[in-house]
């Protein structure tokens, strides 16, 4: 009786179809970017898998230092995919006021709001996380936070703003540069947006 139903099984593994299971493997499987099944020269099927790259470290300290950036990315990402998205709103918004005094009041208004509502958030961060952010947000804007807040408010505000940075440890001029320092960060935002992480 065993025989019988492992010679079932057998069958069934051999008759199924191959494209449904390639798509359940890649489902389940983390670190794969494509798989698909291939026939070859001969007219064999074959799977083709592309993996992900894989960061090798040699020393513990490399390794931690990456797991805590992967950390502060996933809490600080959907902050700056936020801010992204609601510049781009304010700057749709600020095309319906003619007079300079009414964007005025309006981007004060929002910054107000802003700060009830982001400003808990800010104070749970660490340094580290509040300069991951600061780059993310040039990232997802192409403009550095001190530049947004000069475009938005004034160079006095936005001088204030990087003053009380300094203080804290960081800088609201910092520039996200994917092919430098930050190929590393890049990777990870990467990973984050594929759904890997």
């Amino acid at each position: 009786m065993k025989r019988l139903l492992l010679f079932i099984l057998v069958i069934v593994a051999l008759f199924a179809d191959v494209d449904t299971l390639a798509a359940q493997r890649s489902k389940r499987v983390r670190g794969i970017k494509s798989a698909y099944w291939g026939v070859d020269s001969q007219g064999e099927q074959t799977l083709y898998v592309t993996f992900l790259e894989v960061k090798v470290f040699h020393r513990l300290r490399d390794m931690k230092r990456y797991e805590r950036m992967i950390r502060a990315v996933k809490k600080v990402y959907p902050l700056a995919k936020e801010a992204a998205m609601r510049m781009e709103n304010l700057d749709e918004r600020l095309a319906e006021f003619e007079e300079r005094k009414d964007k005025k009041a309006y981007t004060r208004a929002i910054e107000q709001a802003l700060k009830e509502e982001i400003s808990p958030m800010l104070w749970k961060m660490t340094t580290y996380e509040g300069k991951i952010l600061i780059k993310l947000i040039d990232r997802e804007t192409n403009h550095t936070v001190f530049g947004i807040i000069k475009e938005f408010r004034s160079g006095f505000t936005a001088g204030f703003y990087q003053t009380l940075a300094r203080l804290f440890g960081n800088n609201l001029k910092l520039e996200y540069d994917p092919e430098g320092e930050d190929e590393m960060l890049e990777q990870i935002v990467k990973y984050c947006e594929a759904g890997i992480l």
